[in-house]
C-alpha cells in the first residue's frame, strides 16, 4: 500500500505542502495542449499526415486521462471518507471524479461507436471542453469562484428573473409600437424579443432598430435600463467574491494564530 500512498500524494494537491506535483503539472500541460490541437484540427489547410498525427496524439491523451481516472479511484481509499467499495463509489460521484470521467469517456466511446463517420466525430470533438473543468482541481481561484456563486445564488436568481421579465415586457411594447411598420424585425413578439435582448444587454448589433419617434424614445429608455440589467448581477457576484476572499483570509489568520 506504500505505492498507493505515494501515488495519492502525487495526484491529490490538497495533501502536498510543496505545491503541485510534477505529475499534475504534466496533466495540466496535456489539458492545455489538447485544446491547442483541437484548435489546429479546425484548420482546413493542414495536411492529411499532420491531421493523422494530431488524431494519434489525442488517442494518447485519452488513454492517459483514462489511466489517471482509474488511478484516482484506486488511491481515493487513502482518504478515510472513501475507504471500501462504498467509499470508492462515493468518490466516483464527486464533482472532480465526474469531471475526470467526462474528460475522456464520452469522446472515447464516440470514436468507437462512430468509427468512419467523420461528421459525427468532428461534432463530438467539442466534448474535450470537459477537460477544462479538470483545471479547477489545481487552481484555487476556481473553488473560490464556485463558493462565491453558491453564496450569491439566490440574489443572482432574482436578478435573472428581473432581466427576463424586462426583456419580455420590452418585446411586447416594441411589438405594438413598431410591429406594423417593420414586420420583418418586430412583426411578432419572438422577433421583437431578439431586439430586446440585444438592446438590454447593450450589445446593439444594429440588425433591428426602431424608426418611429415613439419607438426611438422607448429604445432609449430600454438602453439605459440595460446598464442596470448588466451591472446588477455583476455587482452581486463581485460582492460575493469579495466576501469569500475576506472570509478565507480571516480563516487563514485564525489557523495561523492557533498553529
Amino acid at each position: 500500500m506504500r505505492t498507493r500512498a505515494r501515488l495519492y500524494k502525487l495526484l491529490e494537491p490538497s495533501v502536498r505542502d510543496k505545491g503541485i506535483s510534477a505529475l499534475n503539472i504534466v496533466l495540466i500541460i496535456l489539458v492545455l495542449v489538447s485544446f491547442l490541437t483541437f484548435s489546429l484540427e479546425t484548420e482546413m489547410s493542414l495536411s492529411k499526415e499532420f491531421r493523422n498525427q494530431l488524431a494519434s496524439f489525442n488517442l494518447v491523451v485519452l488513454a492517459i486521462f483514462a489511466l489517471e481516472y482509474v488511478a484516482r479511484v484506486w488511491v481515493s481509499a487513502e482518504n478515510t471518507t472513501y475507504k471500501g467499495i462504498r467509499g470508492r463509489i462515493t468518490y466516483m460521484l464527486t464533482p472532480f471524479a465526474i469531471t475526470d470521467l467526462l474528460a475522456f469517456l464520452p469522446e472515447l466511446l464516440a470514436l468507437m461507436i462512430t468509427a468512419g463517420d467523420a461528421r459525427a466525430i468532428a461534432a463530438l470533438k467539442a466534448l474535450r471542453l470537459f477537460r477544462l473543468l479538470k483545471l479547477a482541481r489545481f487552481v484555487p481561484a476556481f473553488g473560490m469562484l464556485w463558493a462565491a456563486l453558491k453564496r450569491s445564488g439566490a440574489q443572482l436568481g432574482v436578478a435573472l428573473i428581473v432581466a427576463l421579465a424586462l426583456i419580455y415586457v420590452s418585446a411586447i411594447i416594441i411589438y405594438f409600437i413598431e410591429g406594423d411598420i417593420q414586420p420583418e424585425a418586430f412583426g411578432s413578439i419572438p422577433r421583437a424579443t431578439w431586439w430586446a435582448v440585444a438592446t438590454l444587454t447593450t450589445v446593439g448589433y444594429g440588425d433591428a432598430y426602431p424608426i418611429t419617434v415613439l419607438g426611438k424614445m422607448f429604445a432609449g429608455v430600454i438602453a439605459l435600463a440595460g446598464i442596470g440589467v448588466v451591472a446588477l448581477p455583476a455587482g452581486i457576484f463581485a460582492s460575493a467574491v469579495s466576501d469569500e476572499v475576506d472570509e478565507r483570509e480571516k480563516m487563514k489568520k485564525h489557523n495561523k494564530d492557533h498553529s
